[in-house]
């Protein structure tokens, strides 16, 4: 009802974080008539058996536009990569989540963005794209940098190793072809 105020959250696929068009429109009046506050990104395999695809909790709250958004990530444990319908999200695992509620100060899995960094418009300021599809900056990637000189070195080391390999299928297909 406007003008009580209210508090509502949605789940919505990653997709629709991203969306263009009609939906970045959607997004946007939804940022500029409420205070979009919070995204929690949930992983894959939530939702499974019915869909693999990640999901975002969004929450939000009447009376104000949406100044900044605070993103947790909400990661599966760590000796698993994904959710599944055998191994699902529990409950206690929102643990951190609740603590960390009304107490928020960003982590590696927790970090804040200004709207206005978000919305992108065009020469008569209309709003063409808003990306909520925001990646966690804090979070320490799982890949390893390596020099190029190294990278090279290792490629020929197998290189080699692959080509010695087949020197020795070609002499064994030699002698066995000899004495067929």
């Amino acid at each position: 009802v406007t003008g009580k105020g209210g508090r509502a959250a949605i789940v919505l696929p990653n997709g629709a974080l991203f969306a263009d068009g009609i939906a970045a429109r959607i997004k946007k009046q939804l940022v500029d008539d409420f205070n979009v506050h919070t995204i929690v990104r949930l992983g894959e395999g939530v939702f499974a058996p019915y869909t693999d695809i990640p999901s975002n909790l969004i929450f939000f709250e009447e009376g104000k536009p949406t100044n900044e958004i605070w993103y947790y990530e909400l990661r599966p444990p760590a000796e698993r990569k994904k959710y599944s319908k055998t191994k699902p999200l529990q409950y206690e695992e929102f643990e951190e989540l609740k603590n960390w509620w009304n107490d928020r100060k960003e982590s590696e899995n927790v970090w804040k963005v200004k709207v206005d960094t978000l919305i992108k418009t065009n020469e008569q300021d209309i709003c063409y794209d808003l990306n909520l599809d925001v990646k966690n900056p804090n979070r320490k990637s799982d890949l390893e940098y390596k020099e190029p000189s190294l990278i090279i070195e290792s490629i020929l080391a197998k290189e080699r190793t692959v080509m010695q390999l087949m020197e020795e299928i070609e002499s064994s297909i030699l002698i066995n072809n000899t004495y067929a």
